[in-house]
């Protein structure tokens, strides 16, 4: 049996409708493809990209800081509560075989370092741009200008390390 492709979806736990709908847009095109959601199963990006990825028939996977799972979102499908507040972000990282971030606050900073660290692929939409401190753009990030293309980079980028 083939194992299955988990792509964690990052960013805020508040956002604005826009930057829900582009999650939400992710998390079918996720789907769609036959990629496990994996994220901080809350509110925001985490809601919307759950709620696009059970709208085509998706399997999601909520890894919660708190210890109850009914703190999930209503989209999650598997609740991880951890008890580890915001240290479980690396966990979101460490289940995924690759990180779309859909714009995002230090949190989300935070799931993309880990990301870069654990030598995941991380595609950022609207998300963060690194500066190293000599002032050189770092380009580990892969920009994707819309959600279709956003899941197209993820996926061709795990295919491309798992040849």
């Amino acid at each position: 049996m083939a194992a299955s492709l988990h792509v964690a979806v990052v960013g805020a736990g508040d956002a604005g409708a826009e930057l829900a709908a582009a999650a939400e847009e992710v998390g079918r095109g996720l789907a769609q493809n036959g990629a496990v959601l994996v994220c901080g199963g809350l509110g925001g990006v985490m809601e919307a990209a759950c709620r696009g990825a059970k709208s085509a028939g998706g399997l999601t996977v909520g890894i919660l800081p708190g210890r109850r799972r009914q703190d999930a979102n209503r989209w999650v499908d598997v609740a991880v509560p951890t008890g580890m507040g915001e240290t479980r972000n690396a966990l979101v990282v460490l289940g995924a075989d690759a990180v779309v971030a859909v714009g995002g606050e230090h949190g989300t900073l935070s799931e993309v370092a880990f990301g870069l660290k654990l030598g995941r692929p991380v595609v950022g939409l609207g998300t963060w741009r690194l500066i190293r401190g000599d002032g050189r753009v770092d380009d580990s990030i892969v920009p994707a200008d819309d959600p279709q293309a956003a899941v197209a980079a993820a996926l061709a980028l795990v295919a491309e390390g798992r040849d």
